[in-house]
């Protein structure tokens, strides 16, 4: 799941109101840019609730399961960074438009997969699309909004933010409960021809022409050496868990640390780095990464065996399922909310009371599966999603900002750009991991697979705490 923390405004600052955009126009742009946002996170969570249905239609067993989340956020995430320079090269509202027009095409094209194949191809291609379309509408936001209403437009992301990631399962459950025209779970993925189209025309309206910056270098050699290294270490992840740790998955893997290996000292020699070396001489930006890394990761690869728990051992509709995720997310949304006030004087000590609520949300499910199993009752089941919520968005939104407390602030650009591109990357990785080793014990029974999947998540829990000392003491002092 994405982070649905209000963002930190970028380093760069807004331009005096009189070079702005019209103000009677600041508000379309910011509905485009959450509308693109909304893009995002809605088709980021459907597949938590729709992968059993597409499983069913499709066929693709486990292995689809595993790449339906992982595809989009391994595209996504190794993207990001290079999406937001080439908006600086060629101009963000050019980006934005082919972005969102390529994610549309996209959706369209999973919406209409006959095949496991296609639809991972077509949800690829939409985390690449995303990479394009997602960085730009900051970057338009800090260059044409006063000062004053981009303070505003960010004190709106967080709510809106929280109703798009609550709606994203719902919706889908609705969907494909509802089965319209006999498509089944296929209109999750068409209605962004609705709202993208929608998006496109408005943006095409009101988005300003910025001067594009042609001087600004793209490091593509090390774009590329970052995505295929990335899809070698999940390629052979996915394979190996699922059909067995022979040649192919265990060379995947090799090679794809190799790549990743190749893709650092690219980094440390280019005059035009993705990501800034000199970021990773601090200790506290470096042991946050890890920490949001596995957080991320762990999160959404219970979210997965969560929602596969609730749809194939306790028989709930995808309606239902989504229905019972919503204790979680609320929780989210109640966390982040409440700790926007606090980051900045608790530091990492929110951090590590966001990791003992998840840790004890875990131990709590894991007690309620194994003292229950398929007779647990929807209550303690809330209870548990609810803890696991609010544990999960007081990470969600300390663990990141912390990091950036050391980070010098003419780096907080860079270092808030890895950041983001880490937060997907982590989700892929985290619901290729977590589905594998549930699936793995699948065969023993629906209450064993969760148990092996929820006590993974409670070890990552217990090492992340004990990196919570690395952290810097006090966030940064950026400006919400």
């Amino acid at each position: 799941m994405t982070d649905i923390a209000s963002p930190a405004v970028p380093a760069t600052p807004a331009v005096p109101a009189s070079t702005t955009a019209a103000r009677h126009r600041v508000w379309p742009i910011l509905l485009v840019v959450l509308l693109a946002d909304a893009l995002d996170l809605i088709d980021a969570t459907i597949t938590n609730v729709a992968a059993p249905s597409i499983v069913r239609d499709l066929g693709g067993g486990s292995a689809l399961v595993k790449w339906l989340g992982a595809s989009y956020a391994l595209a996504l995430g190794s993207l990001l960074v290079l999406g937001g320079r080439l908006g600086d090269r060629l101009g963000q509202r050019r980006m934005l438009l082919v972005g969102m027009a390529g994610f549309v095409v996209a959706s369209a094209v999973a919406g209409l997969a006959v095949d496991p194949a296609m639809l991972v191809v077509a949800r690829t291609c939409q985390g690449a699309f995303g990479a394009l379309l997602i960085p730009q509408g900051m970057a338009i936001m800090t260059k044409t909004f006063p000062r004053d209403a981009l303070a505003k437009a960010f004190g709106a992301f967080g709510p809106m933010l929280g109703i798009f990631a609550v709606g994203g399962p719902i919706l889908a459950g609705f969907l494909i409960d509802a089965n319209l025209f006999g498509l089944g779970w296929r209109p999750m993925f068409l209605i962004n021809i609705v709202l993208g189209g929608a998006g496109l025309i408005l943006a095409a309206r009101v988005l300003p022409r910025l001067e594009p910056d042609p001087s600004a270098r793209i490091d593509l050699l090390g774009a590329l050496l970052l995505v295929i290294a990335m899809f070698g270490v999940l390629y052979g992840l996915i394979t190996g868990s699922s059909d067995g740790w022979h040649t192919i998955p265990i060379a995947s893997l090799a090679v794809g640390l190799c790549l990743f290996g190749a893709f650092a000292v690219r980094q440390a020699t280019t005059a035009e780095p993705l990501i800034k070396p000199t970021l990773f001489r601090s200790r506290g930006f470096v042991s946050g990464l890890v920490v949001g890394l596995l957080v991320f990761a762990a999160f959404n690869g219970l979210m997965y065996v969560i929602s596969l728990f609730f749809q194939l051992g306790l028989g709930y509709s995808p309606t239902r399922t989504s229905l019972a995720l919503l204790p979680l997310t609320i929780g989210i949304i109640i966390a982040a909310g409440s700790c926007m006030a606090l980051i900045t004087r608790l530091g990492r000590t929110l951090v590590l009371a966001g990791l003992l609520l998840t840790a004890a949300g875990a131990a709590l499910m894991l007690w309620v599966v194994a003292s229950a199993g398929l007779a647990a009752t929807w209550w303690q089941l809330a209870l548990v999603t609810l803890v696991i919520g609010l544990g999960a968005g007081t990470c969600f939104s300390s663990i990141f900002d912390t990091a950036l407390g050391d980070i010098d602030h003419d780096e907080a650009g860079a270092a808030s750009g890895s950041i983001s591109a880490v937060q997907q990357l982590a989700a892929g990785i985290g619901s290729a991991t977590v589905t594998s080793i549930y699936f793995a014990a699948v065969a023993t029974g629906q209450t064993h697979a969760v148990i092996r999947g929820v006590a993974v998540v409670l070890g990552l829990c217990v090492v992340c705490l004990a990196a919570v000392p690395l952290l810097p003491r006090k966030a940064a002092a950026l400006e919400h």
